[in-house]
């Protein structure tokens, strides 16, 4: 006969963070400012470690001569105090945090003691138009080079895509919907493109930002975002144990998904063979990822919007300068890290203070991580758009997002995130920063011209056409040919319908 019995089992567990820095380091990044900031100031009501500076923030050539200083005390000092023991040396004393900044730097992007005295633009907010999905998609098909039916195929299940970023229709809807009519009466009907160029256009599509869109279902949505979150992680590195915990997160939602949907977390641990710690990492993971990734730029109302950067001439050389007014300018509170040592404290305390530092660190990391790949991103634009900051919209060059990630050696869809609803305070103007790439078509002597100056050119011949006697899109073709942009008719009719200008005999005004 078994006897029953009660017993009292103590079990010590180590937990990670909810939040996985690494896809806190990929989400901070797609922030704008006024987004960033009010992200801040929830991380500061959860986490009572961070705190934030209330006098002005220090320049990093201030922060350095502080540094100096304290450096030339200690020296003063060291000699009268005797020095600790390793077994009484605090562990959060080997991290700097005062030079902090100061070594996380790019120094090729630090402040310059000259550029102290210089007057910071007048950051104004402006209200615009949000950029939706299809817009957002469509800016980065632009700037692609690929086959022209890859490129048919691509638009129109960008086209197809529904608020949430899903793709609801099949592929034998989409070739159905490729198909038109013959060019002469009699005539066969004739495709756009072939089932090839459809599935290497979803490819392309699916590689975009946000990450997930152009899934068919909840499944594809999320294996997606995971996939690329692994491959982040295999370019950067992090957690030792990041690759396993994606894996299985991976095989969680490719093989079940309905057990996760219904909280079935043992059966989950079963069917992995896992513990059931490590199937609520997975979950704990999971959670973090965007289920309906279109509902992020499918907003219907105008929204406020604040630069986030400033672009300046000081003499011959542009500097970009971030908008930090107004922004939350976080610290490590000091005063928890007495409850490390404090006599009677628990276990429990130490380990929630210690993984709420890191928590705050890592947060702090990210935010100047974000920053310093926005500059350089910046620095990037300056280099190559310096004839449009001189002298306007008509000197914009053509720019790749394949280029200027190769330049500052991040993976593409970093520089998609980096520029993402961010605005550049400029010389001309207010500008996206996206704005500012564009593919380009053949030009004067073989040279690029940006896509958004040939539509420019387009736009104005029309504008000024007589109404009685509108131009034809092979008039437009001929005009911007004798000009040296080597362009076609079919190219021009595209463009105007972009613009959604009527055709000539729409446009035809009788006297």
């Amino acid at each position: 006969m078994v006897s029953l019995s009660t017993k009292l089992n103590l079990k010590v567990t180590q937990r990670q963070i909810l939040t996985p820095g690494l896809v806190q380091m990929v989400s901070v990044l797609a922030l704008n400012k006024l987004e960033l900031k009010d992200m801040i100031n929830e991380e500061m009501v959860e986490n009572p470690v961070l705190d934030e500076y209330m006098d002005m923030v220090p320049t990093i050539d201030e922060i350095g001569a502080r540094e100096e200083q304290r450096e030339r005390e200690s020296q003063a000092t060291s000699a009268e105090e005797p020095a600790k023991t390793p077994e009484e040396r605090d562990p959060f004393e080997e991290v700097d945090f005062g030079s902090f900044f100061n070594d996380y730097l790019d120094p090729g992007y630090r402040s310059h003691t000259e550029l102290e005295a210089i007057e910071k633009p007048s950051f104004e907010n402006f209200l615009a138009k949000p950029t939706t999905l299809t817009d957002h998609l469509s800016w980065q098909l632009g700037a692609m080079h690929m086959k022209a039916d890859v490129a048919a195929a691509a638009e129109l299940i960008i086209g197809n895509l529904n608020d949430d970023g899903y793709l609801p229709v099949s592929d034998e809807e989409l070739l159905q919907q490729a198909i038109m009519p013959p060019l002469e009466e009699g005539g066969a009907p004739r495709p756009l493109f072939a089932a090839h160029a459809l599935a290497e256009a979803l490819e392309v599509v699916r590689q975009m930002d946000p990450m997930g869109v152009a899934a068919r279902d909840l499944r594809e949505c999320l294996l997606a975002q995971l996939k690329d979150l692994r491959r982040i992680h295999d370019d950067r590195g992090g957690e030792p144990d990041m690759p396993e915990l994606l894996e299985d997160a991976i095989h969680i939602v490719d093989k079940h998904l309905g057990l996760l949907q219904n909280k079935q977390m043992r059966e989950i641990g079963r069917a992995l063979g896992k513990s059931q710690e490590r199937v609520e990492r997975c979950v704990a993971l999971i959670r973090t990822l965007d289920p309906k990734p279109g509902l992020r730029y499918n907003v219907p109302e105008t929204r406020l919007i604040e630069p986030d950067v400033a672009i300046f001439k000081q003499g011959d050389e542009y500097f970009v300068l971030m908008n930090d007014d107004d922004m939350p300018q976080l610290r490590l509170n000091p005063t928890y890290r007495k409850l490390l040592h404090r006599d009677g404290n628990e276990k429990e305390v130490r380990t929630y203070v210690k993984e709420r530092y890191k928590s705050a660190i890592q947060l702090i990391k990210n935010i100047e991580q974000r920053k310093q790949t926005i500059l350089k991103v910046c620095y990037a634009i300056v280099g190559r758009q310096k004839d449009f900051l001189d002298h306007g919209i008509d000197q914009l060059k053509p720019m790749m997002i394949k280029d200027v990630a190769e330049e500052i050696g991040v993976h593409p869809s970093t520089v998609s995130r980096a520029v993402a609803n961010k605005y550049a305070h400029t010389p001309q103007g207010v500008f996206e920063l996206r704005y500012f790439f564009s593919e380009s078509v053949n030009g004067p002597e073989g040279e690029g011209t940006s896509l958004l100056i040939l539509k420019r050119r387009v736009k104005k011949l029309i504008e000024d056409e007589d109404p009685a006697r509108p131009l034809t899109d092979e008039q437009i073709t001929h005009i911007l040919q004798s000009q040296g942009i080597q362009v076609t008719r079919r190219t021009v009719a595209k463009y105007r319908e972009d613009m959604r200008i009527p055709s000539t005999h729409q446009r035809r005004v009788k006297k």
